[in-house]
């Protein structure tokens, strides 16, 4: 049995380089993919944007650093 070719092409990446379509993630996921949605909508206004997340130990949000450090790579390239 074959899997369909939407399923074959699927990547644990399209949480932050799919521009349509569904994708699943976290709700921290959603937040580093949302640093990178705004600088994406920056550059569509004409701004030449750059992107700083920060702060403090015991935050409620303690693991969106960790998620940050995985995205590295996407981040990057959107100037975060």
């Amino acid at each position: 049995m074959n899997a369909p070719a939407e399923l074959a092409k699927a990547s644990l990446d399209d949480k932050y380089t799919l521009e349509r379509g569904r994708v699943f993630m976290t709700g921290t996921q959603a937040l580093v993919r949302l640093t990178m949605l705004q600088r994406e909508r920056d550059l569509r206004a004409g701004l030449n944007t750059a992107g700083f997340v920060s702060g403090y130990r015991g935050s409620p949000l303690g693991g969106l650093d960790q998620a940050l450090w995985r995205a590295k790579e996407h981040l990057e390239q959107h100037h975060v």
